[in-house]
């Protein structure tokens, strides 16, 4: 326990070489995957994980360097389903439905909330545009990697393009003067439209074969649906009300896309429906729940509702709306409200990880994956709890020790600045 102490308040060596490997060892793991681990072993090695088990049976690499975090808790990497950290943009007001946009060429990868969510343990997140479209363009996902630009930070498919899905919205954001709908009705139409024109473009593309001169003039818009009708790409549909979730599930079934709920504030009141109908949900916690008519009846024990039909929930931060770095408070008031322990863990690491097709890579501790984890100094589900490290790939991006990076995590001058620290605020933050 006296190196524990000591570990608190000195700051960590550096990490070792990509080439090398770092044992943590005593600590409290909780691999989310399996049983939680009360005397543990993890060790990592060229950026992912190597071992993990208990102390007494777990192999330590003779060439490993050892740290000792008896007292600390261990949990994988948060996973937010839906930030808006980097301040992106999407659509204009030319169209209701600009699914051509990429968030990828808007995000501030120098943004001071990459930092700040680093400080909070997310160490993946999904960027979206806004919610003021029926559809404003495609979202991107990030490793919180220490990066420069927005590649550096982007998450490769085996192609190396960029992953990420498509956001979606109904409900009354979207809803204002020509042309865009003025109705529920006609928001769903103009969907179903689109939709329509998606699969009439991928018709022809297949009648022309090899063919060049008989294929449709190249349309973005209809390229990227076509990978949504094709199961490719996922889309990340907000949604609040009960009857604009049953709209979603209904041009589900219809069109045979894959589709992840979000913040779904009436979940209590169709979960029934939502997993009946095989759609996971990523829900909002706000301990001041409302901010419009539509998300009025929202609670938190949405979590517990969607647990008990048996749909896949995760959270997510909408960040800004909740920090970051008080991600793991909405877990905590899922639990409150009924959600098992369990399931409310999975719910900020697996779970978000499977909504964004990465549970092969993170989500979990497990031999293989990333080594992407957290440091605690206490339960993850406690008020009093603080990220002590944030490691992505076997590289410590966050420790609350460093005097800037606490800045990061307490705030005050030079918080916000993205890209720079204020050194002599961040002496001030930590006298």
């Amino acid at each position: 326990m006296f190196a524990s102490f000591l570990l608190a308040l000195a700051p960590s060596p550096a990490p070792p070489q990509d080439d090398g490997a770092l044992a943590f060892i005593g600590a409290k793991l909780i691999p989310v995957d399996g049983p939680e681990i009360e005397n543990g072993v993890l060790v990592v090695r060229g950026g992912v994980i190597a071992h993990v088990g208990p102390l007494d049976v777990t192999p330590i690499p003779l060439d490993a360097e050892v740290r000792d975090v008896q007292g600390f808790v261990i949990l994988p990497g948060l996973v937010d389903t839906h930030s808006h950290v980097g301040g992106p943009a999407g659509g204009d007001s030319s169209s209701p439905i600009q699914p051509e946009v990429r968030v990828l060429d808007a995000v501030n990868p120098r943004s001071a909330g990459i930092q700040k969510a680093q400080a909070g343990g997310l160490t993946t997140i999904n960027v979206m545009p806004g919610s003021g479209h029926l559809c404003s363009g495609q979202t991107v996902y990030l490793k919180l990697r220490d990066a420069d630009t927005i590649e550096g930070l982007a998450i490769p498919d085996d192609d190396g393009n960029p992953t990420g899905g498509l956001k979606m919205a109904n409900g009354t954001n979207s809803r204002r003067d020509p042309p865009f709908p003025g109705t529920r009705a006609k928001s769903a139409a103009l969907v179903r439209a689109k939709l329509i024109a998606a699969q009439e473009y991928r018709d022809k593309i297949a009648r022309a074969g090899d063919d060049a001169s008989k294929l449709p003039p190249r349309d973005l818009a209809l390229e990227t649906l076509v990978e949504v009708l094709d199961g490719k790409r996922i889309v990340h549909h907000h949604t609040h009300r009960h009857d604009d979730i049953l709209t979603v599930l209904r041009l589900k079934e219809e069109f045979g896309f894959r589709v992840v709920l979000h913040h779904v504030s009436d979940a209590w009141k169709v979960a029934d429906e939502i997993a009946a109908a095989d759609a996971p949900c990523s829900i909002i916690v706000v301990d001041s729940p409302g901010g419009k008519l539509e998300a009025r009846d929202i609670t938190f024990e949405n979590g517990a509702a969607l647990e008990r039909a048996g749909a896949r929930c995760a959270f997510h931060t909408d960040d800004g709306i909740t920090d970051s770095r008080h991600f793991l408070r909405s877990a905590a008031l899922a639990v409150r409200a009924g959600m098992s322990r369990k399931m409310a863990l999975e719910g900020l690491t697996l779970a978000g990880a499977e909504m964004l097709d990465l549970a092969d890579r993170v989500g979990s501790l497990e031999v293989g994956k990333d080594a992407d984890f957290i440091l605690l100094d206490g339960d993850p589900l406690s008020v009093y709890t603080k990220v002590i490290e944030t490691w992505v790939e076997g590289k410590r991006v966050f420790d609350r020790r460093d005097p800037q990076d606490r800045l990061w995590a307490v705030g005050g001058y030079g918080a916000g600045h993205d890209g720079a620290y204020a050194c002599c605020a961040a002496e001030e933050a930590n006298r």
